[in-house]
């Protein structure tokens, strides 16, 4: 097999999100609950990684590494303060950033909206309100009004179907809740009720992104998804519009081919209708599932190897998610997020050249992928985790805000470079 599996066009790159990078997102849902009294979340954001203020030294790194696309998101809270009042001076940072990344040779991938959402919402009853799909819609169009030219890939919603997923790990892992969930009544425990306050509401009415697993709330979702993607096409015709899907390999040992089947309908195949008029799919993977006849077995018990989560040591995991995705879809795939949290930066060099000997198999049997697009740039802050899992390329002294690239951004630099894995 040579490098030429992977076309001239492949964007080589990595992924970040607002909250998680850009610091003092003051207006969203997520920073209510990491202030809110009893918060689960083990760190506040805080200035996270001050991305908001260095993205062109960022970009620049990243340009300087062999990378030719860049994945963020635009934030919600920040474009949109109240509703329906635009912040013209928050879009030009973001026109800004685009810039930035075209000065320096890099496609932009953007993301509306990476789980955060404005504490406004939360009065409106969040994503359990029908008319939140008509809101976020607004927003999109508003953005791409303004700089949507410039933005040759969207996506709407960044794992969509990720609520979904973390009730099945929970349930049957006790790995985590939704975030928001109490473990044991499945209801809202008491710290929401002054994450709600925090927003201006109450508890009746707070229910954000992540709690979004059931059929009505997941119906808005999907309803926001496509009244978004016909404001983004209506905008901006060039860009290509999809979603994002939290993708795990779904496999099965005898007797589990039910359960298999059941689950990969539950993360896949009934989002297929939403994602039927899109221009792509963005595939996320971390890991594997494997059903036996009682259900989902536990891999991480019988793993030789594990990731700093717990979960297994898995990378082959994403040609698996990528080529079973495939068989349902007419259009193409690009991989939005695949990464590890790791202390051992030789174990996510590993992990890295691993999941991408399996890509490449994918092209070659003819799977059309547009990209892949590692998480994360920078270690950063990783929701109710903190900051202590390094999902990074970049580690980043949060007391000087220094960068120091790790070898397995060299090495994804010099893959991008060769447009394949070679050796």
């Amino acid at each position: 097999m040579t490098a030429s599996v992977f076309p001239d066009s492949f964007l080589w790159g990595t992924a970040t999100s607002a909250h998680q990078v850009e610091g003092n997102n003051l207006n969203s849902d997520v920073w209510a609950e990491e202030y809110a009294e009893g918060s689960p979340y083990r760190d506040r954001s805080g200035d996270a990684v001050d991305h908001y203020h260095l993205y062109r030294e960022d970009i620049r790194l990243l340009a300087s590494l062999g990378l030719n696309s860049y994945r963020f998101s635009i934030e919600w809270a920040r474009i949109e303060p109240e509703p329906g009042a635009y912040s013209k001076a928050e879009l030009a940072h973001y026109r800004d950033m685009i810039r930035a990344c075209k000065e320096n040779g890099i496609t932009p991938v953007v993301t509306l909206m990476h789980f955060t959402s404005p504490r406004w919402l939360m009065q409106l009853g969040g994503w359990k309100n029908p008319e939140t799909a008509d809101r976020f819609a607004r927003y999109c169009e508003f953005v791409f009004q303004e700089i949507g030219e410039d933005i040759p890939y969207a996506l709407t919603l960044n794992e969509a179907n990720l609520p979904v997923l973390l009730k099945e790990l929970f349930i049957n892992l006790n790995f985590m809740p939704p975030v928001g969930i109490d473990a044991k009544s499945w209801t809202a425990p008491g710290w929401r009720e002054s994450a709600a306050r925090r927003c201006g509401t109450t508890i009746d009415r707070y229910f954000t992104f992540h709690m979004a697993s059931d059929e009505a709330s997941l119906g808005i979702v999907l309803d926001a998804h496509r009244k978004a993607r016909a404001a983004i096409k209506k905008a901006s015709p060039s860009t290509r519009v999809g979603l994002s899907l939290a993708l795990p390999d779904v496999q099965c040992m005898p007797g589990g081919e039910e359960h298999a089947a059941r689950k990969w309908h539950d993360y896949f195949g009934q989002f297929l209708p939403a994602i039927q008029g899109d221009d792509f799919l963005g595939v996320q993977n971390y890991a594997r599932e494997v059903y036996g006849p009682n259900g989902l077995i536990s891999m991480a018990e019988t793993a030789e190897e594990t990731t700093a989560m717990g979960t297994e040591f898995h990378p082959e995991a994403l040609a698996g998610a990528v080529r079973r995705a495939a068989q349902s879809l007419a259009i193409p795939i690009m991989v939005t997020e695949h990464g590890i949290a790791t202390e051992d930066d030789d174990q996510r060099v590993r992990f890295i050249r691993r999941g991408l000997k399996g890509l490449q198999v994918c092209i070659a049997e003819g799977i059309e992928v547009l990209g892949y697009l590692h998480w994360s740039a920078f270690d950063n802050f990783e929701w109710t985790f903190g900051y202590a899992p390094r999902f990074g390329l970049i580690t980043v002294n949060r007391d000087t805000q220094e960068r120091t690239v790790k070898e397995s951004a060299k090495l994804l630099g010099n893959i991008a470079q060769e447009n394949g894995v070679i050796g």
